[in-house]
């Protein structure tokens, strides 16, 4: 209890209309105008309240201080995980969020709360990505993490994961947002990937009370504040029926900048970033596609962390600075965008090298993160 009694006294009213039954960011922000301020709220009368126009069920939570014990049960379960909460009213809270037209009264957060205002640029795309929109998504966050821009995402399997990785295989910063709460990490095997953000100055943040889980309803509502906290959203790929359509959406009603990888005209995959192409998003094959679009104030803020970065890291697509040539024959043989099986390689190579090099030289690519294996004894060159 102790550590809840830290709350200040405005955020805990902020917190309880975020917890209010009914009400929900629109009509908490309308409420707080309408009286004045969130204190005031909960000074008001019952008649007061439902003559504001809220729903009865909130004007009753609030009125009988239930509002007001949901809160206090909150602030402990923050407190418990770790969790910072930021209001609308709290300088701290992002600039570009408070733009849009719903956003979350209160943010749950976890790590470094600075890079809620940094610049970032938001990476999404579907759970079940090609080997080609996994390397895509990993490249392009690691160069532009690397340049000193926030990597957003949701942390979802697929494009969400592999963005995140870019940015941490850069020593970059990334955040996560959750549909979920602050303290349920989905999927449970990004655990790991959770802790290195945090280890590395990035931040994990929701909307959503401690303990909520993974319910399918909640992804689409958090996808406005990974398009509403960014400058632009970059979609890898997507089916035609997806989330990712929703926070491509998002960015256009928010006025952010739509951007997208082209992809394969015969993967189902394609049909989201493509479409998008078709209808005016920005092409991106590198991270320069992405930087020559952002306003020069952030290309100039940024420029001396892009120099003091290893552009060694990014110059090519493929290194050739592999010694071995049983590592070399490999590389040519190894596609980026498709596959190839072990006992292909075996079948291919068996005239010039033994399976014992071939496994000898994978492995040293794979050490050096040219190549990437894939379930299945499945290799692809690393982007």
């Amino acid at each position: 209890m102790p550590a809840a009694l830290a709350t200040s006294p405005q955020t805990s009213y902020w917190l309880a209309l975020a917890l209010t039954p009914g009400l929900g960011p629109t009509r908490a922000k309308k409420l707080i105008e309408h009286f004045g301020s969130a204190e005031r709220v909960f000074q008001a009368s019952l008649t007061e309240l439902e003559a504001a126009g809220i729903h009865a069920v909130s004007a009753q939570s609030i009125a009988t201080g239930k509002s007001q014990e949901l809160a206090e049960e909150e602030c402990v379960k923050a407190a418990e995980c770790g969790a910072r909460m930021i209001t609308l009213s709290d300088r701290e809270y992002p600039l570009r969020l408070k733009e849009i037209y719903d956003p979350p009264v209160v943010l749950f957060v976890r790590g470094n709360v600075e890079i809620l205002s940094q610049p970032g640029i938001a990476m999404v795309g579907t759970r079940h990505p090609t080997p080609y929109g996994v390397g895509m998504a990993e490249r392009l966050a690691n160069d532009l993490a690397a340049r000193g821009l926030v990597i957003i995402s949701g942390m979802a399997r697929g494009v969400d994961t592999a963005s995140h990785r870019g940015a941490i295989a850069a020593k970059g910063k990334t955040l996560a947002v959750f549909g979920t709460g602050i303290d349920v990490i989905y999927p449970k095997e990004n655990s790991r990937l959770a802790e290195q953000i945090l280890a590395l100055g990035g931040a994990l943040i929701s909307e959503f009370p401690a303990g909520t889980f993974a319910a399918p309803q909640n992804f689409p509502i958090r996808n406005r504040i990974i398009s509403g906290i960014s400058i632009g959203v970059l979609v890898v790929e997507a089916a035609e029926y997806s989330g990712t359509r929703i926070t491509a959406r998002c960015a256009l009603e928010q006025n952010r900048e739509v951007y997208a990888v082209p992809g394969n005209v015969t993967n189902k995959n394609s049909w989201g970033p493509n479409t998008l192409i078709k209808q005016g998003a920005k092409l991106v094959a590198t991270w320069e596609d992405i930087w020559e679009e952002l306003p020069t104030d952030i290309q100039t803020a940024l420029t001396p962390v892009a120099d003091e970065s290893s552009q060694a890291e990014t110059a090519s697509l493929f290194p050739d600075d592999v010694q071995s040539p049983h590592e070399k024959r490999i590389l040519k043989l190894l596609k980026a965008d498709e596959s190839t099986h072990i006992d292909q390689l075996v079948e291919m190579l068996e005239a010039e090298m033994s399976s014992s090099e071939i496994f000898a030289a994978l492995f040293e690519l794979e050490l050096n993160g040219k190549v990437r294996q894939l379930p299945g004894k499945n290799f692809v060159k690393s982007f």
